[in-house]
Protein backbone atom coordinates (compact mmCIF):
# COMPACT_ATOMS: atom_id res chain seq x y z
CA UNK A 1 0.00 0.00 0.00
CA UNK A 2 1.70 3.00 -1.38
CA UNK A 3 -1.17 5.86 -0.33
CA UNK A 4 -2.18 6.86 3.64
CA UNK A 5 -5.70 7.08 2.55
CA UNK A 6 -5.48 3.41 2.44
CA UNK A 7 -3.46 2.63 5.47
CA UNK A 8 -5.36 4.80 7.94
CA UNK A 9 -8.63 2.76 6.35
CA UNK A 10 -6.74 -0.85 7.41
CA UNK A 11 -5.70 1.12 10.83
CA UNK A 12 -9.28 1.94 11.49
CA UNK A 13 -9.95 -1.54 12.08
CA UNK A 14 -7.56 -1.00 15.53
CA UNK A 15 -9.83 -0.97 18.49
CA UNK A 16 -5.98 0.52 19.87
CA UNK A 17 -6.91 3.60 22.21
CA UNK A 18 -5.51 7.28 21.17
CA UNK A 19 -5.37 9.75 24.31
CA UNK A 20 -5.63 13.01 23.75
CA UNK A 21 -4.62 15.66 27.06
CA UNK A 22 -5.38 18.83 27.68
CA UNK A 23 -3.73 19.97 30.79
CA UNK A 24 -4.27 17.48 32.80
CA UNK A 25 -7.81 16.41 31.26
CA UNK A 26 -7.62 13.23 29.11
CA UNK A 27 -10.16 12.00 26.31
CA UNK A 28 -9.73 8.72 25.20
CA UNK A 29 -11.25 7.25 21.88
CA UNK A 30 -10.29 4.54 19.09
CA UNK A 31 -8.35 4.91 15.69
CA UNK A 32 -11.54 3.37 14.27
CA UNK A 33 -14.65 6.37 16.05
CA UNK A 34 -11.39 8.88 15.22
CA UNK A 35 -11.94 7.24 11.33
CA UNK A 36 -15.36 7.51 11.22
CA UNK A 37 -15.61 11.38 12.67
CA UNK A 38 -12.73 11.96 9.52
CA UNK A 39 -14.51 10.52 7.49
CA UNK A 40 -17.38 12.85 8.09
CA UNK A 41 -15.24 16.01 8.19
CA UNK A 42 -13.60 14.60 5.26
CA UNK A 43 -17.62 15.00 3.33
CA UNK A 44 -17.45 18.24 4.92
CA UNK A 45 -14.28 19.31 2.70
CA UNK A 46 -15.56 17.91 -0.12
CA UNK A 47 -19.21 20.37 0.00
CA UNK A 48 -16.92 23.07 0.32
CA UNK A 49 -14.98 22.91 -3.05
CA UNK A 50 -11.96 20.34 -2.20
CA UNK A 51 -10.93 18.34 -4.55
CA UNK A 52 -7.85 15.69 -4.91
CA UNK A 53 -4.94 17.44 -5.18
CA UNK A 54 -5.93 20.84 -3.32
CA UNK A 55 -3.75 21.97 -0.80
CA UNK A 56 -5.62 22.78 2.74
CA UNK A 57 -3.47 24.66 5.62
CA UNK A 58 -4.41 23.81 9.01
CA UNK A 59 -3.51 26.54 11.87
CA UNK A 60 -4.38 25.20 16.02
CA UNK A 61 -3.43 23.42 18.77
CA UNK A 62 -3.10 20.03 19.74
CA UNK A 63 -6.68 18.83 19.85
CA UNK A 64 -8.85 16.15 18.79
CA UNK A 65 -10.22 17.98 16.48
CA UNK A 66 -6.95 18.70 14.75
CA UNK A 67 -6.10 14.92 14.51
CA UNK A 68 -9.30 14.50 13.00
CA UNK A 69 -8.81 17.25 11.05
CA UNK A 70 -5.57 16.21 9.67
CA UNK A 71 -7.12 12.77 8.27
CA UNK A 72 -9.92 13.90 6.89
CA UNK A 73 -7.44 16.26 4.56
CA UNK A 74 -6.09 12.82 3.01
CA UNK A 75 -9.21 11.58 2.85
CA UNK A 76 -10.68 13.77 0.98
CA UNK A 77 -7.59 13.47 -1.22
CA UNK A 78 -6.11 17.18 -0.18
CA UNK A 79 -2.65 17.86 0.24
CA UNK A 80 -1.69 18.60 4.27
CA UNK A 81 0.06 22.03 5.30
CA UNK A 82 0.81 22.55 8.90
CA UNK A 83 1.03 25.77 9.99
CA UNK A 84 3.10 26.55 13.14
CA UNK A 85 1.59 28.58 16.19
CA UNK A 86 3.46 31.75 17.16
CA UNK A 87 6.49 30.52 19.46
CA UNK A 88 5.62 33.58 21.85
CA UNK A 89 2.47 35.64 22.50
CA UNK A 90 5.52 38.80 21.75
CA UNK A 91 5.73 37.89 18.29
CA UNK A 92 1.89 37.91 17.09
CA UNK A 93 2.68 40.33 14.43
CA UNK A 94 5.43 38.00 12.88
CA UNK A 95 3.64 34.72 13.63
CA UNK A 96 0.21 36.69 11.24
CA UNK A 97 3.01 37.80 8.31
CA UNK A 98 4.63 34.22 8.41
CA UNK A 99 1.36 32.45 7.90
CA UNK A 100 0.30 34.76 5.78
CA UNK A 101 3.68 33.85 3.82
CA UNK A 102 3.61 30.10 4.24
CA UNK A 103 -0.13 30.09 3.07
CA UNK A 104 0.37 32.53 -0.24
CA UNK A 105 3.82 29.94 -0.93
CA UNK A 106 1.74 27.23 -0.55
CA UNK A 107 -1.45 27.96 -2.96
CA UNK A 108 -3.54 26.71 -0.56
CA UNK A 109 -7.24 26.60 -1.29
CA UNK A 110 -8.63 26.25 1.91
CA UNK A 111 -7.66 27.14 5.68
CA UNK A 112 -8.92 25.16 8.75
CA UNK A 113 -8.48 27.22 12.06
CA UNK A 114 -9.16 26.78 15.54
CA UNK A 115 -11.39 29.02 16.60
CA UNK A 116 -9.16 30.09 19.63
CA UNK A 117 -6.95 31.85 16.58
CA UNK A 118 -9.37 33.20 14.08
CA UNK A 119 -9.38 36.37 15.73
CA UNK A 120 -5.55 36.70 14.83
CA UNK A 121 -5.67 36.16 11.42
CA UNK A 122 -8.66 38.07 9.71
CA UNK A 123 -9.27 37.13 5.99
CA UNK A 124 -8.78 39.88 3.55
CA UNK A 125 -9.28 40.18 -0.20
CA UNK A 126 -7.67 37.36 -2.38
CA UNK A 127 -7.22 35.16 0.59
CA UNK A 128 -8.85 31.39 0.43
CA UNK A 129 -11.91 30.45 2.27
CA UNK A 130 -11.37 29.98 6.19
CA UNK A 131 -13.29 27.87 7.86
CA UNK A 132 -13.73 26.72 11.90
CA UNK A 133 -13.65 23.16 12.65
CA UNK A 134 -17.49 23.48 13.49
CA UNK A 135 -17.81 25.25 10.10
CA UNK A 136 -16.64 22.18 8.58
CA UNK A 137 -18.98 20.30 10.75
CA UNK A 138 -22.03 22.46 9.26
CA UNK A 139 -21.07 21.57 5.91
CA UNK A 140 -21.24 17.90 5.99
CA UNK A 141 -24.48 16.79 4.05
CA UNK A 142 -23.75 13.31 5.70
CA UNK A 143 -21.39 10.35 5.63
CA UNK A 144 -23.21 9.09 2.75
CA UNK A 145 -22.04 11.72 0.77
CA UNK A 146 -18.44 11.31 1.30
CA UNK A 147 -16.68 10.03 -2.04
CA UNK A 148 -13.56 8.19 -1.81
CA UNK A 149 -10.72 9.31 -4.10
CA UNK A 150 -8.58 6.86 -6.04
CA UNK A 151 -5.29 6.05 -4.88
CA UNK A 152 -2.37 7.86 -6.36
CA UNK A 153 1.37 7.52 -4.50
CA UNK A 154 2.48 10.28 -7.28
CA UNK A 155 0.05 12.03 -5.48
CA UNK A 156 1.21 15.35 -2.81
CA UNK A 157 0.43 13.87 0.88
CA UNK A 158 2.81 16.93 2.41
CA UNK A 159 3.55 20.17 1.93
CA UNK A 160 6.23 20.42 4.97
CA UNK A 161 7.94 23.50 5.61
CA UNK A 162 11.33 22.99 6.82
CA UNK A 163 12.09 24.72 9.98
CA UNK A 164 14.15 27.53 8.58
CA UNK A 165 16.87 27.20 10.90
CA UNK A 166 19.49 28.07 8.44
CA UNK A 167 17.39 29.93 5.62
CA UNK A 168 13.69 31.01 5.26
CA UNK A 169 11.22 28.25 5.54
CA UNK A 170 10.75 26.36 2.23
CA UNK A 171 7.94 24.22 1.19
CA UNK A 172 9.16 20.08 0.98
CA UNK A 173 7.12 18.00 -1.09
CA UNK A 174 6.34 15.02 0.50
CA UNK A 175 4.29 12.02 -1.95
CA UNK A 176 2.41 9.23 -0.82
CA UNK A 177 4.86 7.11 -2.09
CA UNK A 178 7.49 8.64 -0.27
CA UNK A 179 6.08 9.05 2.94
CA UNK A 180 4.64 5.34 2.99
CA UNK A 181 8.47 4.25 1.66
CA UNK A 182 9.82 6.15 4.66
CA UNK A 183 7.57 5.13 7.57
CA UNK A 184 8.16 1.38 6.40
CA UNK A 185 11.91 1.95 7.09
CA UNK A 186 11.29 3.52 10.23
CA UNK A 187 9.24 1.30 11.24
CA UNK A 188 11.47 -1.80 10.38
CA UNK A 189 14.81 -0.19 11.83
CA UNK A 190 12.50 0.14 15.17
CA UNK A 191 10.97 -2.60 15.59
CA UNK A 192 7.36 -1.12 15.77
CA UNK A 193 4.59 -3.81 16.65
CA UNK A 194 1.26 -2.29 15.95
CA UNK A 195 -0.52 -4.45 18.97
CA UNK A 196 2.52 -3.74 21.98
CA UNK A 197 3.24 -0.03 21.21
CA UNK A 198 1.82 3.05 22.79
CA UNK A 199 3.45 5.88 21.91
CA UNK A 200 3.65 8.91 23.94
CA UNK A 201 4.17 12.45 22.37
CA UNK A 202 4.12 16.56 22.77
CA UNK A 203 5.91 17.25 19.69
CA UNK A 204 4.28 19.88 17.42
CA UNK A 205 2.15 18.43 14.88
CA UNK A 206 3.52 21.14 12.46
CA UNK A 207 7.04 19.82 13.04
CA UNK A 208 7.86 16.74 11.01
CA UNK A 209 8.88 14.33 13.72
CA UNK A 210 5.68 15.12 15.44
CA UNK A 211 3.20 14.86 12.18
CA UNK A 212 5.09 11.58 10.78
CA UNK A 213 7.14 10.28 13.34
CA UNK A 214 4.88 10.02 16.31
CA UNK A 215 1.33 11.04 14.54
CA UNK A 216 1.28 9.17 11.11
CA UNK A 217 3.16 5.94 12.44
CA UNK A 218 0.31 5.23 14.51
CA UNK A 219 -2.71 6.30 12.88
CA UNK A 220 -1.42 4.19 9.56
CA UNK A 221 -0.73 1.12 11.73
CA UNK A 222 -3.20 1.13 14.11
CA UNK A 223 -0.80 1.53 17.70
CA UNK A 224 -1.75 3.14 20.81
CA UNK A 225 -1.15 6.86 21.11
CA UNK A 226 -1.22 9.18 23.86
CA UNK A 227 -1.10 12.70 22.50
CA UNK A 228 -0.19 16.18 24.39
CA UNK A 229 0.63 19.53 22.99
CA UNK A 230 4.08 21.23 23.09
CA UNK A 231 2.29 23.88 25.64
CA UNK A 232 1.69 21.33 28.58
CA UNK A 233 4.61 19.74 28.48
CA UNK A 234 6.86 23.60 28.56
CA UNK A 235 4.41 24.50 31.17
CA UNK A 236 4.94 21.95 33.31
CA UNK A 237 7.89 19.33 32.17
CA UNK A 238 7.17 16.13 34.36
CA UNK A 239 3.51 15.86 32.82
CA UNK A 240 5.92 14.00 30.15
CA UNK A 241 6.64 11.21 32.23
CA UNK A 242 3.95 10.96 34.34
CA UNK A 243 1.66 9.96 30.39
CA UNK A 244 4.22 8.01 30.26
CA UNK A 245 3.29 6.06 33.66
CA UNK A 246 -0.20 6.49 33.45
CA UNK A 247 -0.40 4.71 29.98
CA UNK A 248 2.26 1.76 29.84
CA UNK A 249 4.11 4.10 26.98
CA UNK A 250 6.49 2.07 24.99
CA UNK A 251 7.96 4.97 22.57
CA UNK A 252 8.38 8.52 22.65
CA UNK A 253 10.42 11.71 21.49
CA UNK A 254 11.82 14.65 21.60
CA UNK A 255 14.77 16.98 20.94
CA UNK A 256 17.71 16.93 23.15
CA UNK A 257 16.58 20.14 25.57
CA UNK A 258 13.63 18.63 26.41
CA UNK A 259 15.60 15.43 28.06
CA UNK A 260 17.42 18.15 30.04
CA UNK A 261 13.85 19.65 31.32
CA UNK A 262 12.10 16.23 31.58
CA UNK A 263 15.51 14.98 33.81
CA UNK A 264 15.25 18.06 36.18
CA UNK A 265 11.47 17.06 36.57
CA UNK A 266 11.98 13.38 37.57
CA UNK A 267 14.69 14.24 40.38
CA UNK A 268 12.17 15.56 41.86
CA UNK A 269 8.85 13.15 41.08
CA UNK A 270 8.02 10.14 42.67
CA UNK A 271 5.50 7.44 42.73
CA UNK A 272 6.28 7.11 38.48
CA UNK A 273 6.71 3.69 37.00
CA UNK A 274 8.46 4.21 33.45
CA UNK A 275 9.75 0.58 33.39
CA UNK A 276 7.56 0.06 30.19
CA UNK A 277 9.60 2.75 27.81
CA UNK A 278 11.39 0.77 25.11
CA UNK A 279 12.38 3.29 22.82
CA UNK A 280 13.15 6.97 24.14
CA UNK A 281 14.30 8.50 20.53
CA UNK A 282 16.67 11.71 20.75
CA UNK A 283 17.00 13.74 17.53
CA UNK A 284 15.94 17.26 15.35
CA UNK A 285 19.17 18.85 16.50
CA UNK A 286 22.96 17.54 17.56
CA UNK A 287 22.63 15.48 20.74
CA UNK A 288 24.86 16.08 23.64
CA UNK A 289 25.33 12.55 25.13
CA UNK A 290 25.79 13.81 28.78
CA UNK A 291 22.86 15.54 28.60
CA UNK A 292 20.72 12.67 27.35
CA UNK A 293 22.82 9.85 29.54
CA UNK A 294 21.82 12.30 32.76
CA UNK A 295 18.20 12.06 32.08
CA UNK A 296 18.26 8.38 32.42
CA UNK A 297 20.23 8.34 35.11
CA UNK A 298 17.22 10.61 37.03
CA UNK A 299 14.99 7.84 35.48
CA UNK A 300 16.91 4.87 36.69
CA UNK A 301 14.84 4.66 40.36
CA UNK A 302 11.62 4.74 38.67
CA UNK A 303 12.67 1.38 36.17
CA UNK A 304 13.93 3.36 32.97
CA UNK A 305 16.59 1.69 31.75
CA UNK A 306 18.82 3.00 29.28
CA UNK A 307 19.25 0.44 26.74
CA UNK A 308 15.68 2.21 25.84
CA UNK A 309 18.09 5.61 24.61
CA UNK A 310 17.80 6.18 20.78
CA UNK A 311 20.12 8.61 18.89
CA UNK A 312 18.86 9.29 15.86
CA UNK A 313 18.99 11.19 12.85
CA UNK A 314 16.46 12.58 10.46
CA UNK A 315 15.01 15.47 8.13
CA UNK A 316 12.39 17.20 6.36
CA UNK A 317 13.68 16.01 2.91
CA UNK A 318 13.54 12.61 4.00
CA UNK A 319 9.94 12.85 5.37
CA UNK A 320 11.35 12.42 8.87
CA UNK A 321 13.40 8.82 9.51
CA UNK A 322 17.04 9.01 8.47
CA UNK A 323 19.86 6.81 10.35
CA UNK A 324 18.36 4.39 13.32
CA UNK A 325 20.31 2.39 15.67
CA UNK A 326 18.95 -1.05 16.50
CA UNK A 327 16.38 -1.18 19.52
CA UNK A 328 17.84 -1.61 22.41
CA UNK A 329 21.20 -1.15 22.20
CA UNK A 330 21.07 1.85 24.32
CA UNK A 331 23.61 5.08 23.77
CA UNK A 332 25.93 4.97 21.76
CA UNK A 333 29.26 7.09 21.56
CA UNK A 334 32.34 8.05 19.95
CA UNK A 335 34.97 9.33 21.91
CA UNK A 336 37.66 11.29 19.40
CA UNK A 337 40.58 13.91 19.75
CA UNK A 338 38.61 17.31 19.16
CA UNK A 339 42.06 18.59 17.61
CA UNK A 340 42.52 16.53 14.89
CA UNK A 341 38.10 16.76 14.64
CA UNK A 342 38.84 20.10 13.90
CA UNK A 343 42.16 20.74 12.30
CA UNK A 344 42.35 17.57 9.71
CA UNK A 345 38.62 16.49 9.85
CA UNK A 346 39.03 12.93 10.59
CA UNK A 347 38.02 11.03 13.66
CA UNK A 348 40.42 9.74 15.25
CA UNK A 349 39.30 7.67 18.39
CA UNK A 350 41.11 8.42 22.33
CA UNK A 351 40.26 7.30 25.63
CA UNK A 352 37.27 9.26 27.18
CA UNK A 353 38.61 11.81 29.81
CA UNK A 354 41.95 12.30 27.85
CA UNK A 355 43.15 16.13 26.54
CA UNK A 356 41.08 17.32 23.83
CA UNK A 357 38.16 14.32 23.64
CA UNK A 358 35.30 15.25 22.38
CA UNK A 359 32.57 12.91 22.40
CA UNK A 360 29.72 12.21 19.95
CA UNK A 361 26.48 10.33 19.07
CA UNK A 362 26.81 6.91 17.42
CA UNK A 363 23.42 7.76 14.84
CA UNK A 364 23.08 4.63 13.45
CA UNK A 365 22.48 2.79 10.19
CA UNK A 366 19.92 4.18 7.24
CA UNK A 367 16.86 3.03 7.45
CA UNK A 368 15.53 0.43 4.66
CA UNK A 369 15.51 2.12 1.06
CA UNK A 370 17.80 5.08 1.77
CA UNK A 371 21.67 5.23 0.95
CA UNK A 372 24.47 7.42 2.76
CA UNK A 373 27.63 8.77 1.46
CA UNK A 374 30.05 11.21 2.97
CA UNK A 375 32.21 13.48 0.34
CA UNK A 376 34.51 16.31 0.49
CA UNK A 377 32.71 19.59 0.49
CA UNK A 378 35.10 21.06 -1.79
CA UNK A 379 36.10 18.28 -4.29
CA UNK A 380 33.07 16.09 -4.13
CA UNK A 381 34.76 13.14 -4.19
CA UNK A 382 33.66 10.58 -1.52
CA UNK A 383 36.12 9.70 1.76
CA UNK A 384 36.77 7.17 3.78
CA UNK A 385 35.23 5.63 6.98
CA UNK A 386 36.46 8.93 9.88
CA UNK A 387 36.88 11.34 7.47
CA UNK A 388 34.40 13.99 8.11
CA UNK A 389 32.34 15.72 4.79
CA UNK A 390 29.60 16.36 3.57
CA UNK A 391 26.52 13.81 4.47
CA UNK A 392 24.41 13.25 0.55
CA UNK A 393 21.70 11.08 0.77
CA UNK A 394 19.47 9.17 -2.44
CA UNK A 395 16.36 6.74 -1.53
CA UNK A 396 13.32 6.20 -2.18
CA UNK A 397 11.79 8.70 0.64
CA UNK A 398 13.70 11.40 -0.55
CA UNK A 399 11.64 14.54 -1.47
CA UNK A 400 11.48 15.75 -5.41
CA UNK A 401 12.20 19.06 -4.31
CA UNK A 402 11.14 22.23 -2.87
CA UNK A 403 7.73 23.49 -3.81
CA UNK A 404 7.58 26.00 -6.99
CA UNK A 405 11.78 26.86 -5.94
CA UNK A 406 13.04 25.20 -9.00
CA UNK A 407 16.88 26.74 -7.95
CA UNK A 408 16.61 25.84 -4.56
CA UNK A 409 15.08 22.48 -5.44
CA UNK A 410 18.63 21.94 -8.17
CA UNK A 411 21.12 23.12 -5.21
CA UNK A 412 19.58 20.51 -2.81
CA UNK A 413 19.33 17.68 -5.41
CA UNK A 414 22.25 16.75 -7.85
CA UNK A 415 22.84 13.75 -9.43
CA UNK A 416 20.14 11.94 -7.30
CA UNK A 417 21.49 12.90 -4.16
CA UNK A 418 20.32 14.75 -1.52
CA UNK A 419 23.39 17.51 -0.56
CA UNK A 420 21.96 17.97 3.30
CA UNK A 421 24.55 20.59 3.72
CA UNK A 422 25.71 18.78 7.36
CA UNK A 423 29.20 17.16 8.49
CA UNK A 424 29.15 14.02 9.12
CA UNK A 425 31.43 10.55 8.85
CA UNK A 426 30.69 6.77 8.99
CA UNK A 427 32.47 4.13 11.16
CA UNK A 428 31.15 0.63 10.29
CA UNK A 429 27.84 1.48 8.27
CA UNK A 430 26.98 3.89 11.46
CA UNK A 431 26.63 7.62 11.28
CA UNK A 432 27.92 10.42 13.55
CA UNK A 433 26.96 13.74 12.46
CA UNK A 434 29.57 17.18 13.37
CA UNK A 435 27.26 20.12 12.72
CA UNK A 436 26.14 22.30 9.70
CA UNK A 437 28.35 23.31 6.73
CA UNK A 438 27.61 27.12 6.52
CA UNK A 439 27.68 27.02 11.33
CA UNK A 440 31.46 25.84 11.29
CA UNK A 441 33.59 29.26 13.23
CA UNK A 442 37.08 29.07 11.45
CA UNK A 443 39.77 30.34 13.67
CA UNK A 444 43.73 29.96 13.26
CA UNK A 445 42.53 26.42 10.45
CA UNK A 446 40.38 25.05 13.08
CA UNK A 447 36.79 24.09 12.21
CA UNK A 448 35.04 25.24 15.91
CA UNK A 449 31.36 23.58 16.07
CA UNK A 450 29.11 26.22 17.66
CA UNK A 451 27.19 22.94 19.53
CA UNK A 452 30.37 22.82 21.55
CA UNK A 453 29.94 26.33 22.79
CA UNK A 454 26.81 26.16 23.41
CA UNK A 455 27.32 22.62 25.41
CA UNK A 456 29.55 24.24 27.63
CA UNK A 457 27.90 27.78 28.47
CA UNK A 458 24.36 25.71 28.73
CA UNK A 459 25.73 23.51 31.65
CA UNK A 460 26.40 26.86 33.39
CA UNK A 461 24.44 28.47 36.56
CA UNK A 462 22.13 31.38 35.22
CA UNK A 463 22.08 30.86 31.32
CA UNK A 464 19.14 29.52 30.04
CA UNK A 465 19.13 25.64 29.20
CA UNK A 466 18.93 25.22 25.26
CA UNK A 467 18.83 29.16 24.82
CA UNK A 468 22.37 29.66 23.74
CA UNK A 469 24.00 30.51 20.45
CA UNK A 470 27.41 30.47 19.31
CA UNK A 471 28.56 32.35 16.02
CA UNK A 472 31.40 33.44 13.90
CA UNK A 473 31.85 36.96 13.05
CA UNK A 474 34.46 38.17 10.24
CA UNK A 475 38.10 38.36 11.97
CA UNK A 476 41.65 39.34 10.24
CA UNK A 477 43.02 37.68 7.28
CA UNK A 478 39.76 35.14 6.90
CA UNK A 479 39.44 34.28 10.12
CA UNK A 480 36.41 34.83 12.29
CA UNK A 481 35.79 35.53 15.68
CA UNK A 482 33.60 33.95 18.26
CA UNK A 483 30.30 35.58 19.40
CA UNK A 484 28.31 33.93 22.22
CA UNK A 485 24.50 35.08 22.71
CA UNK A 486 22.69 33.17 25.90
CA UNK A 487 19.51 34.08 27.68
CA UNK A 488 19.64 34.63 31.40
CA UNK A 489 17.26 35.75 34.60
CA UNK A 490 19.83 36.83 36.49
CA UNK A 491 20.63 40.22 37.52
CA UNK A 492 24.23 39.46 37.83
CA UNK A 493 24.96 40.23 34.72
CA UNK A 494 29.05 40.64 35.03
CA UNK A 495 29.68 38.21 37.04
CA UNK A 496 28.20 35.48 34.23
CA UNK A 497 29.74 36.86 31.33
CA UNK A 498 33.25 36.81 33.07
CA UNK A 499 32.26 32.83 33.66
CA UNK A 500 31.38 32.15 30.17
CA UNK A 501 34.52 33.98 28.55
CA UNK A 502 36.03 31.74 31.56
CA UNK A 503 34.55 27.71 30.37
CA UNK A 504 34.62 28.87 26.62
CA UNK A 505 38.47 29.58 26.96
CA UNK A 506 39.02 26.41 29.11
CA UNK A 507 36.92 24.15 26.67
CA UNK A 508 37.43 25.32 23.45
CA UNK A 509 41.11 27.11 23.51
CA UNK A 510 39.70 30.21 21.91
CA UNK A 511 38.27 33.33 24.04
CA UNK A 512 34.73 34.66 22.97
CA UNK A 513 35.12 38.09 21.01
CA UNK A 514 31.94 39.30 22.88
CA UNK A 515 29.29 37.92 25.47
CA UNK A 516 25.90 39.11 24.77
CA UNK A 517 23.59 38.15 27.71
CA UNK A 518 19.76 38.79 26.89
CA UNK A 519 16.35 38.41 28.61
CA UNK A 520 13.83 35.34 28.00
CA UNK A 521 12.88 34.76 24.46
CA UNK A 522 15.12 37.01 22.93
CA UNK A 523 17.03 34.45 21.12
CA UNK A 524 15.15 33.41 17.63
CA UNK A 525 14.17 29.93 16.72
CA UNK A 526 12.26 27.68 14.43
CA UNK A 527 8.90 26.59 14.91
CA UNK A 528 10.30 23.54 16.24
CA UNK A 529 12.18 25.40 18.43
CA UNK A 530 15.46 24.61 16.70
CA UNK A 531 18.21 27.33 17.30
CA UNK A 532 18.78 30.14 14.27
CA UNK A 533 22.25 31.09 14.56
CA UNK A 534 22.45 32.85 10.70
CA UNK A 535 19.13 34.93 12.14
CA UNK A 536 21.21 35.48 15.67
CA UNK A 537 24.04 36.85 13.50
CA UNK A 538 21.91 38.96 11.51
CA UNK A 539 20.44 40.24 14.51
CA UNK A 540 23.48 41.08 16.38
CA UNK A 541 25.63 42.46 13.11
CA UNK A 542 22.40 44.67 12.42
CA UNK A 543 22.40 46.14 15.72
CA UNK A 544 18.96 44.32 16.77
CA UNK A 545 20.18 43.61 20.05
CA UNK A 546 20.87 47.14 21.33
CA UNK A 547 18.47 46.62 24.03
CA UNK A 548 21.12 43.76 25.19
CA UNK A 549 23.72 43.88 27.69
CA UNK A 550 27.03 43.66 25.51
CA UNK A 551 30.54 42.93 26.84
CA UNK A 552 33.49 43.05 25.27
CA UNK A 553 35.96 40.20 26.55
CA UNK A 554 38.85 42.33 24.45
CA UNK A 555 40.03 38.97 23.11
CA UNK A 556 42.28 39.75 19.86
Amino acid sequence: MLTLLSRIEQAARSARTVVFVDGDEFDSTTWSALYDDACDMAAGLQALGIAPGDHVAILGPTTRSLVTAIESVWLAGGCLVMLPLPMRLGSIDLFVEQTRARIATADVSLVVIDPQLAEFIEPRAGDPTFVTFDEIAAACPGRAHYRRPADDPSATAVLQFTSGSTSDPKGVVLQHRQICANLDGAIEASGVRAEHDVMVSWLPLYHDMGLIGLLTIPMTTGSGLVLGAPQDFLARPSRWMEWVSKYGGTITAGPNFSYVLAARSLRRASDLDLSSLEIVLNGAEPIDPASFRSFFEAGEKFGLRSTSAFAAFGMAELCIAGCFPARGQGLRTDVVDGRLLEHDHIAVPVAAGSVNARELAILGKPVAGLEMRIVDPTSDKVVGDRVVGELQIRGTSLTPGYYRQPEASAELLADGWLHTGDLAYFVDGDMIMCGRIKDVIIIGGRNIHPQDIERVVGSIEGVRTGNVIAFGVAGRRSSQHIVVVAETKSPDIEMLTKEITRVVTDDIGVPPRHVVMVGPGTIPKTSSGKLQRSACRFMYESGEMSSATLVSTGAA
